[in-house]
């Protein structure tokens, strides 16, 4: 496979990769939450995050790297590090973190993992929805929106949240049109218009 291009600063992505060989990601629920909180610590200081969804043996995230002007203030005077080598360091030290728990050896995650350049709001927009759907298009739950390994219930509450929710929310207009939206791409993707 050939060597995807590095994470430019300033561009919004799609985030996504899956368990190598198929590998499942997450054995159980503190996985889940492992990975979110070694995510807090690798990746939210350098990105902003809008959606996000874990499933079993992949995941998907639709961020925008920060400008380097904005990591630079973050870091305050030190060596930073290129956006992608912070990806590499969250995936590390999640498979080091399995390999201990679970006695197994060897690559995690398949290489390289994938982006996608996310090109302009309509796509911005049936990105989240298609990244809330996913445990539903993988069968792994009848109601993407009881998931609780995604960040849709994130939109419709007002807790604290790291998550961009007025960027995604405005996005879609309002709250109200945000689950409108998402329940007619469930509707659609019922229907078998699998993309």
């Amino acid at each position: 496979m050939t060597t995807p291009p590095p994470l430019e600063y300033g561009q919004c992505y799609h985030i996504y990769n899956r368990g190598n060989n198929g590998e499942t990601l997450f054995r159980n629920e503190r996985n889940y939450h492992y990975f979110l909180a070694l995510y807090a610590k690798h990746i939210s200081p350098i990105t902003d995050t809008f959606a996000y969804c874990l499933n079993p043996n992949h995941f998907h995230f639709a961020v925008q790297i920060k400008t380097e002007a904005e990591i630079q203030k973050i870091a305050k005077n030190r060596k930073l590090s290129t956006p992608s080598h912070n990806f590499g360091n969250l995936f590390n030290a999640y498979a080091k973190s399995i390999n201990n728990a679970y006695g197994r050896t060897g690559s995690l995650f398949k290489k390289p993992f994938h982006r996608k350049v996310i090109t302009d709001d309509a796509y911005f927009w049936r990105l989240v929805m298609y990244i809330h759907y996913n445990p539903q298009k993988h069968r792994l739950i009848d109601d993407f929106r009881l998931w609780p390994f995604s960040s849709y219930s994130t939109f419709l509450d007002n807790q604290p949240t790291r998550l961009k929710r007025e960027t995604v929310l405005a996005t879609f207009g309002n709250r109200e049109r945000f689950i409108k939206d998402h329940n007619e791409y469930k509707a659609e993707k019922m229907n078998g218009e699998f993309e």
